[in-house]
């Protein structure tokens, strides 16, 4: 008895060894360290915690993130849930579906660069090589630096490349989810006179709530996360600071490791209850 108790915990031994040294070692080094100064020397206690809640650039850069929860988050899920309703009644559904999921090929450092040039700024009266000032230029209105002018026009364009770049996800999932609607119920409710809009809202809808709601949840966790779009795009520069890349310079660019690692572990503490949520929902629904 005591042998099949212990059986499995043997073959998951070698997966919890890598586990534990890749991913639980450096979390509590990691928490260990922000608690000492900028060369892992000297205790300073909770100085890090209270540089990151109260330094103008870490405000700045949670409310960007805040910022890009919102809209990201909202937009990404919305268009997907959108996209799979309509696409699924089309002739060429997997085609159309293929070229919007496409994006997802594309690495979010080669999404940025594309759009760095979509964004591209010269001076009027210049010869305007990014796509939405040149078409401007064609309207004979004036060009708009997007990426450097007002920091919340600045923020909304990066979250426009991660939207892009995503919605083809949330698409899919929705999509599968969509299409394991019994078709009985979509039926039924037309033969008693619903128009699609209501079938939509009370029949489609909550069916589909708990992959919304996942796919939610997924979302957040990545944007609290993101990173690439914003250092390859502007650095965190004009107002579009984030928290992952404020830790990134913390680390290689001013060389301070405590505050790096409290940076680190607040991110961590924003990341942790959506993933809690999520393995909640899965264990509720037995997946």
């Amino acid at each position: 008895m005591q042998t099949k108790k212990t059986t499995p915990w043997l073959y998951l031994a070698p997966a919890l060894l890598v586990l534990g040294f890749f991913l639980v070692y450096p979390s509590i080094h990691t928490f260990y360290l922000s608690f000492f100064d900028r060369g892992s020397v000297r205790w300073v206690g909770l100085e890090n915690y209270l540089h990151a809640f109260t330094n103008l650039v870490m405000l700045t850069a949670f409310g960007n993130n805040a910022l890009w929860v919102a809209v990201f988050t909202t937009a990404t899920v919305f268009l997907g849930l959108i996209l799979a309703v309509l696409f699924d009644r089309v002739k060429y559904e997997i085609i159309v579906k293929s070229i919007i999921f496409m994006h997802m090929a594309i690495s979010f450092v080669s999404a940025s660069v594309i759009w760095k040039f979509v964004y591209a700024f010269r001076p009027a009266g210049a010869s305007q090589i990014g796509i939405l000032n040149a078409a401007l230029e064609l309207f004979h209105l004036p060009p708009v630096p997007w990426l450097i002018e007002r920091p919340w026009i600045n923020n909304l364009c990066l979250i426009a490349v991660g939207v892009w770049v995503w919605t083809g996800f949330c698409m899919v999932v929705l999509s599968a989810s969509y299409k394991s609607i019994p078709k009985q119920f979509l039926e039924a409710a037309r033969v008693d006179g619903a128009g699609e809009w209501i079938i939509f809202r009370k029949v489609i809808f909550p069916l589909l709530m708990p992959t919304v709601t996942v796919l939610a949840t997924t979302m957040v966790i990545f944007v609290l996360k993101v990173f690439d779009i914003v250092y390859v795009m502007t650095n965190g520069n004009f107002g579009t600071e984030v928290i992952a890349n404020r830790m990134y310079k913390e680390m290689f660019q001013f060389r301070n490791f405590g505050r790096s690692s409290a940076i680190a572990v607040v991110l961590l503490l924003f990341v942790l209850p959506m993933m809690l949520l999520n393995l909640r929902r899965f264990k509720k629904e037995g997946m």
